[in-house]
């Protein structure tokens, strides 16, 4: 059986944590920045992880990772 491939593009926007939960960047952190509060934008810097259909489709397409 050859390997399978990896999804370059989702190995790019998501890891794993040490249990298994894919980890990505939170939304809403790229610009219009002044009208956002220090806390709001201090939360979004935190991973943001995924729920279980999601997570289970991302390991799918991350065989290896």
């Amino acid at each position: 059986m050859p390997k399978i491939k990896s999804s370059r593009s989702a190995a790019k926007r998501f890891s794993f944590s040490k249990t298994g939960q894919a980890k990505h960047k939170r939304t809403n952190l790229r610009h219009l920045l002044s009208s956002k509060s220090r806390a709001r934008k201090r939360r979004l810097r935190r991973a943001g992880t995924l729920n279980a259909t999601d997570n289970a489709t991302v390991h799918r397409l991350l065989p290896y990772l």
